[in-house]
């Protein structure tokens, strides 16, 4: 999946010359996190999140004596490096890069100018429409050897149970002779399909049936 597909187009942004007290405004009014902050042209010149925005604001206990700070531009206290990525990025890259960078958001620019944005948020809807955990179902974890070929031999045995199968996720296994296949289908009773799993002799990680694989 794209970043086009999932990232937010309507972006709420602000300019340099903006003040601290313009961006506590937004993000309650929009109830938002992070702030673009764009040049006149247009252009990504940095982001402001709600994290720098509370460091940049006086106490509620010292909010008299200290007005002033509210009224600084948020050039002033904007981060410049700012990590970007393209439309056409894929949604586990950007996962990556917000991993790797321990950032929450992440602005998408094309031909230079701001299209998007993508939060940890959006990544972690994407991740539960993706692996069909908000769908009725039910998951089975299958260890499998380690060689070509086997996801399609385990399908096959869905597919003689005509169990439709919504996702499959591969994970690495401690034994790196091993892998773990796990399926999301569509049935609230696995129990036959894991049956038909055991005697073609797969190891069924989960669910635990009794009498069949306990």
């Amino acid at each position: 999946m794209i970043v086009e597909q999932i990232m937010a187009k309507n972006v709420r942004t602000l300019s340099p010359e903006n003040t601290v007290e313009d961006a506590i405004d937004l993000l309650k009014k929009q109830r938002i996190r992070h702030i673009p902050i764009l040049t006149k042209e247009g252009f990504l010149a940095g982001i402001v999140s709600d994290r720098d925005i509370k460091d940049a604001s006086p106490s509620i206990f010292q909010l008299k004596d200290h007005m002033e700070e509210l009224k600084r531009p948020l050039k002033d206290i904007m981060r410049k490096d700012v990590i970007t990525g393209h439309p056409f990025d894929f949604a586990e890259e950007i996962s990556s890069i917000l991993t790797e960078h321990q950032i929450s958001c992440l602005p998408i620019l094309k031909h230079g100018k701001l299209v998007g944005i993508v939060t940890e948020s959006d990544l972690l809807h994407t991740f539960v429409k993706l692996t069909g955990a908000n769908q009725p179902g039910s998951q089975i974890e299958v260890k499998v050897p380690n060689v070509s070929g086997m996801l399609s031999e385990v399908s096959s045995v869905f597919q003689k149970r005509k169990v439709n199968i919504s996702s499959v996720l591969v994970y690495p296994d401690a034994d790196k002779q091993s892998k773990i296949l796990v399926f999301r289908v569509q049935t609230m009773n696995p129990s036959g399909v894991i049956s038909d799993l055991v005697n073609e002799g797969y190891t069924v990680l989960w669910p635990n049936v009794p009498g069949i694989n306990t």
